[in-house]
């Protein structure tokens, strides 16, 4: 099934113009965004981000040991 639209979707696509296709562009990215917001997943970009944030603050020795967390997690 799938293949079967995307085959149909390729048909109509060389008959689309500028407008409309950036048009189609904008509404295709909105549904990615969206599943990634239901889905819980992030892009490539903002993961690379969250990485960052989190070398820079272990750089800047913001971070708990491992036995510290122990200790945490048994107050809980």
């Amino acid at each position: 099934m799938a293949q079967a639209l995307d085959n149909e979707i390729q048909k109509y696509l060389p008959l689309l113009g500028d407008s409309e296709k950036k048009s189609l562009l904008s509404v295709i990215k909105s549904f990615l965004n969206l599943r990634n917001e239901v889905s819980g997943t992030i892009s490539i970009a903002d993961y690379n981000k969250e990485l960052e944030a989190a070398e820079a603050e272990f750089e800047k020795g913001d971070y708990i040991s491992h036995e510290e967390m122990i200790k945490k997690i048994k107050q809980w």
